[in-house]
């Protein structure tokens, strides 16, 4: 099977398979995506959120915030089980979406940890990370201020960050307070979407 391109294992394939099936199954009771999107599963939020994980596949840390239906912080764990090495912290405050991510990491036998608390609680509880990722969660600006404790630890952190057709706007308000090194990618599912890719970030104000 490959995923945008990159080929990946039958076991790795069987674990994306087996999280599908958990996703249709407890989207049918709780909101885990947009409901018009889940007829698109694969191509609109599984291949999509695997871009993440190709971009920077040998971070060994990975933070995810605001996980919600599992993008990209699922799949981002079960990229790293084919890999067997890494871990990702998955962040949800809403009990019901952190109860069934828990369960998709344990039946997807997928490296990483669900942390059911609010976002600005997190650096707390999580010390240290690598790479920040984030899809269709908040403003840039807002963004690099959930990372910025983070940031403190680690002058080496990155972000790979889900923007649609609106970033322009976001980045050119995110450069009032914060300078960063950016690289564009453009996703190869969503024609109007970019995957942000941000280094070398220092608060401004």
């Amino acid at each position: 099977m490959e995923l945008n391109g990159v080929r990946v294992s039958r076991e790795t394939q069987e674990r994306l398979q087996h999280f599908a099936e958990l996703f249709q199954k407890w989207a049918k009771t709780i909101n885990l995506v947009a409901p018009s999107t889940i007829g698109d599963l694969w191509s609109r939020h599984i291949a999509d959120s695997a871009q993440i994980f190709q971009l920077q596949p040998k971070t060994n840390h990975w933070v995810d915030l605001g996980s919600g239906g599992g993008f990209p912080g699922i799949i981002t764990a079960i990229l790293l089980a084919e890999r067997g090495a890494g871990h990702v912290d998955l962040v949800e405050s809403n009990q019901k979406k952190a109860a069934f991510l828990r369960v998709c990491l344990r039946e997807c036998e997928a490296r990483g940890a669900v942390h059911a608390i609010r976002i600005e609680e997190a650096p707390a509880v999580i010390q240290h990370c690598d790479t920040i990722s984030a899809r269709a969660l908040a403003e840039l600006d807002l963004l690099l201020d959930y990372s910025a404790p983070w940031l403190e630890r680690n002058k080496n952190l990155r972000l790979l960050l889900h923007k649609g057709r609106d970033y322009e706007r976001e980045l050119q308000k995110a450069r009032g307070r914060w300078e960063f090194d950016l690289v564009k990618h453009r996703s190869v599912v969503e024609r109007d979407s970019v995957i942000l890719e941000l280094s070398g970030i220092r608060h401004l104000i």
